[in-house]
């Protein structure tokens, strides 16, 4: 694995055909719907990483999304981070995987949760099959051989996780999402808890001329130039963005993501897509920052 910068082009779903399929064959068993530009992101991310069967991989910003439980699948010993609470994690996440909290409120009991969501519920006729079902789980599912630990904590500052432990990082179209003056910062927290000769993958927007805020995503989008400056990277390391108008063309153009939206996008006008018109207005960016050796 080496670093780069590179704007993710929509060829990337074809050349990892078998990626893609188990991609949506898993979120589809979970649940949950991508995020526009989600396959391109977590394909790349796939694709870099390699092997991840018993190794120490923080998903940064992961919320309840699909990168978690592809690396569970596949034997990866997963630190979940978020800002937000999962402690109320639903039951059909944690009848398939090996799920634990960091500390005691980062997850709730499954007990908990379980009645938690029959008082919610108004028809326990419908509720009650639901929930023992998530609760068991399904005949046909396996058990995930790797595990996930959830911490509910800022990227920022992560105390429980120790320096130089970590064997990768992930974080898929997350670190957006802070202000860019923070950006530097959250960066240096994740190179200080990953091991040396360890690789940062992160996900972002991508800006051709200035960094601009793309408000209704509520996510900043950077040029290559601000991305050096941020994830600390030589002004000679390659990147694809003279093809950034090209790339952007064949991402208007790709059929898989315009007819795949998920449902969310058409109920509101406050999301990355709003109200499900497929009009692109940003790109994804992918970066590979690799902590050197030597350094701790």
């Amino acid at each position: 694995m080496q670093e780069n910068i590179e704007i993710l082009p929509v060829t990337l779903l074809d050349q990892h055909r078998e990626t893609v399929t188990e991609l949506k064959q898993l979120a589809r068993s979970l649940r949950l719907d991508f995020g526009w530009h989600y396959l391109l992101d977590l394909t790349w991310m796939i694709t870099q990483l390699g092997p991840v069967d018993g190794r120490r991989i923080m998903d940064a910003g992961a919320g309840i999304g699909v990168m978690q439980w592809y690396l569970a699948d596949h034997g990866a010993k997963v630190i979940s981070i978020d800002r937000f609470s999962r402690a109320n994690l639903p039951l059909r996440f944690r009848s398939r995987f090996n799920v634990r909290g960091a500390r005691q409120d980062d997850l709730a009991p499954a007990s908990q949760v379980f009645l938690d969501n029959l008082n919610a519920q108004s028809n326990l006729k419908l509720t009650i099959p639901s929930q023992v079902r998530d609760l068991l789980g399904m005949a046909d599912w396996r058990r995930a051989k790797g595990n996930v630990t959830i911490h509910n904590q800022d990227l920022k500052h992560m105390p429980d996780v120790e320096n130089n432990s970590i064997d990768a990082i992930v974080a898929v179209s997350a670190l957006e999402h802070n202000q860019p003056e923070e950006l530097e910062s959250v960066v240096a927290e994740m190179m200080r808890v990953l091991k040396p000769g360890g690789a940062l993958l992160a996900t972002l927007g991508a800006a051709r001329d200035q960094d601009w805020f793309h408000k209704p995503s509520h996510g900043w989008c950077y040029t290559d130039t601000s991305l050096r400056r941020y994830f600390d990277l030589p002004s000679e390391l390659p990147s694809n963005y003279d093809d950034y108008d090209e790339l952007l063309a064949a991402l208007r153009d790709c059929a898989e993501l315009r007819d795949n939206l998920a449902k969310f996008y058409l109920k509101s006008g406050n999301n990355g897509m709003p109200w499900g018109i497929w009009d692109p207005q940003y790109q994804s960016v992918g970066v590979c920052k690799i902590k050197k050796t030597g350094v701790t």
